[in-house]
């Protein structure tokens, strides 16, 4: 009991994510499921209210900060280190899904949340983290445009494969991984041609290099 009595708020949040989602499953993102996951970790109510006084995005926000942890951790650096960089992007995607498939219905209840006016930079700010991480961790170092345009686009992959994923019944969510496949084959072959455009703009010709040239001829 000393131990939970100690805890950060932080800590408390981190404790309790899991097993907030897995009630959420059936009472939604409320005090309910908070007080239940609170109760079943020896947690006192009010501490667990003051650590989500956030209310449903504050839990949905911990939630997935645990599913990116659980996603790092189920691979890790040195075997992310080993893979192509496509494949790093697709499995650490599919290691996100997998630690999100036994909690679906909790997922569509966040999403449903997540979707409300009120909510919309928050979703925005929670999938973007998502993003940032998997990228991270698949080593991109990018800090310039780079860095925004991958995470954008996967972004944009990722929460379609989620639509597909909340509703996919076939088995080990075969279509979901397919689908992802595709759309990952899409961010290869956009980064290819764009790679390509750049060196093509490195040779094409400069009309103020011309002109620098004509005012400081080369001796």
């Amino acid at each position: 009991m000393s131990d939970v009595v100690d805890m950060t708020l932080d800590e408390v949040r981190a404790a309790l994510a899991p097993g907030i989602a897995s009630n959420a499953a059936f009472d939604g993102w409320t005090a309910a499921a908070l007080e239940m996951a609170a109760d079943a970790a020896d947690i006192d109510r009010d501490v667990a209210r003051l650590a989500f006084a956030g209310g449903a995005v504050a839990m949905i926000d911990a939630w997935f900060d645990s599913v990116d942890r659980a996603m790092v951790e189920a691979l890790p650096a040195a075997t992310v280190a080993t893979m192509k960089i496509r494949q790093r992007i697709q499995q650490l995607v599919e290691a996100r899904l997998t630690v999100l498939a036994p909690e679906r219905e909790a997922l569509r209840r966040a999403l449903a949340v997540l979707a409300m006016p009120q909510n919309v930079a928050a979703a925005a700010r929670l999938g973007w983290r998502s993003v940032d991480t998997i990228w991270r961790h698949a080593g991109d170092t990018a800090t310039d445009y780079n860095h925004y345009t991958k995470r954008t686009i996967l972004l944009g992959v990722y929460g379609a494969t989620i639509t597909v994923f909340v509703d996919d019944d076939s088995e080990g969510h075969a279509d979901t991984r397919a689908f992802l496949a595709r759309r990952i084959d899409g961010i290869m072959q956009f980064e290819k041609l764009k790679a390509g455009v750049l060196r093509r703009a490195e040779y094409r010709p400069s009309l103020s290099r011309f002109i620098g040239r004509l005012r400081y001829p080369a001796v």
